[in-house]
């Protein structure tokens, strides 16, 4: 039921479609206000970017907030030699999904593999990050599945780590598999325009 509702928003929602550099990017724009932008790779068509803007109390528009791809750099960040320098070091915390998983990377964690402790925390629903010397704690949710209301399932969560990069996946539930099938077949009969083009199809 739930999976059929969000189904719905999306159907119901106003998508623009552009073709730009190797790239399909959707603009979603739903009822209540809230924009959601993702783009795909037109070769493989694996999710490289999704990301969220609501409306902000001033009724202007608010800030993307990054749900899938590479975090945006602080403005402070490419400005400040020294604190480039500092973040390198820092861990760096992203998503990146394949076809049958949802993938999270943190970067820049050098501690062995048998420091780490993932779980799986239904009654939060959320995943949660430790490390036994108590140097990483991160706690994140998956929206895909809360957007849905579908249960968390501890045997679903793996991770493993190379190069200083923590990898952790989270196999994708049929229902999850089914729902992007039927999305991604929908987003595809979008008239997408090329970068320039001013008339935008919408549907």
């Amino acid at each position: 039921m739930a999976v059929q509702s969000w189904t719905d928003l999306i159907k119901a929602s106003t998508k623009t479609a552009l073709i730009h550099d190797g790239k399909r990017k959707i603009h979603y724009l739903f009822t209540d206000g809230k924009e959601m932008a993702e783009e795909y790779d037109l070769t493989t068509d694996e999710l490289i970017v999704r990301k969220w803007r609501s409306k902000s109390t001033l009724k202007g528009q608010g800030p993307w907030e990054i749900e899938v791809g590479e975090p945006v750099p602080s403005t402070v960040a490419c400005l400040e030699s020294d604190v480039i320098k500092e973040n390198c070091s820092n861990p760096v915390f992203m998503r990146k999904d394949t076809k049958t998983s949802f993938l999270w990377r943190v970067r820049n964690l050098p501690y062995p593999k048998e420091v780490y402790n993932i779980s799986v925390e239904p009654d939060q629903r959320c995943c949660i990050i430790r490390t036994n010397n108590k140097k990483y704690y991160k706690k994140f949710n998956v929206p895909d599945l809360d957007r849905s209301q579908l249960p968390m399932d501890s045997s679903a969560l793996n991770f493993t780590h190379a190069n200083n990069t923590l990898i952790v996946s989270y196999k994708k539930p049929k229902e999850i598999l089914t729902l992007e099938h039927e999305l991604l077949r929908e987003v595809k009969k979008l008239k997408g325009t090329n970068e320039g083009d001013v008339d935008c199809k919408t549907q």
